[in-house]
């Protein structure tokens, strides 16, 4: 599932194509994606200009002009795509099996949400009720926020005597992060995955806070991660994967590390965890 820096990656390049532009026209493909579509969700989008394209966590929130939000989430394997219109019309390719929703804006751009395993979903609200809406009112704060740092996550970890990688991938503490961030994440702050979740307070919790925002702000800086399906919306994969200092890398040197084990994997709530435990305490 794309994480925070692949979604912030999308949301970016969309916002060059949609914001000030007017929707000219939404086509709903099939009758739902994970949820069913919003009823009359055309009739409230269509002919509305497009003020910004934002993202809270995992979803991607496009502001209309009227006040309206339309929300958007990738699921497993969605992809926005962008197409500019060609010179001739008729050379632009028809949709394809899995394009299930088709937005073109007054410029003739054409953006297609693909989503082959269909985990994906739209929905939509108004700014005014956003942060009370069901998909956000529990969400944490912004890792990427000035509303993000030591203090704040140790207060949102006080008490909690799970493992800290599986409070990190708890949306109410902090919003957007996912399992190859919170892997990184931790090894750059020199935290075991291990490590009860209350007991990261003070200097460690002003490690971790900082590890996750220069972690997720050199991701979004390389595209994202491109892991199976992901791409950018320019159709461009990402490339931090490159960059992961552990996630994937099992048996490997550390890259800021000299230990003789190498880089080592196990299951935590179901999901591979990667480590180095000289480092990561």
């Amino acid at each position: 599932m794309p994480e925070l820096p692949e979604v912030e990656t999308v949301c970016r390049g969309l916002a060059v194509e949609l914001e000030g532009r007017v929707l000219r026209r939404l086509e709903l493909r099939r009758p739902d994606l994970r949820f069913p579509f919003p009823v009359g969700l055309v009739g409230l989008v269509e002919g509305k200009r497009i003020l910004r394209v934002g993202r809270r966590a995992k979803y991607i929130l496009v502001h209309f002009e009227d006040d309206g939000v339309l929300i958007a989430h990738l699921g497993m394997s969605g992809r926005m795509i962008i197409s500019h219109p060609p010179i001739l019309p008729a050379t632009l390719e028809p949709p394809g099996r899995h394009d299930h929703v088709v937005l073109e804006t007054e410029t003739g751009t054409v953006i297609r949400f693909n989503d082959a395993r269909r985990f994906g979903f739209l929905d939509y609200t108004t700014a005014e009720a956003l942060d009370t809406h069901p998909l956000f009112a529990h969400l944490g704060p912004e890792p990427l926020s000035n509303a993000f740092s030591g203090p704040v996550l140790a207060d949102r970890l006080a008490g909690k005597i799970t493992p800290i990688k599986a409070a990190l991938l708890d949306q109410r503490v902090v919003a957007g992060l996912g399992n190859i961030y919170v892997s990184e994440s931790l090894y750059w702050a020199g935290l075991s995955p291990r490590r009860l979740a209350a007991t990261v307070v003070g200097v460690r919790a002003e490690r971790l806070a900082t590890a996750i925002k220069e972690v997720l702000t050199r991701a979004i800086a390389a595209g994202g991660s491109s892991l199976r399906d992901y791409v950018q919306a320019s159709g461009e994969l990402g490339y931090f994967q490159h960059q992961w200092a552990v996630y994937g890398r099992e048996g490997e040197k550390c890259p800021d590390c000299a230990c003789a084990i190498g880089i080592q994997r196990f299951v935590q709530s179901s999901r591979s965890t990667f480590y180095c435990a000289k480092r990561q305490r």
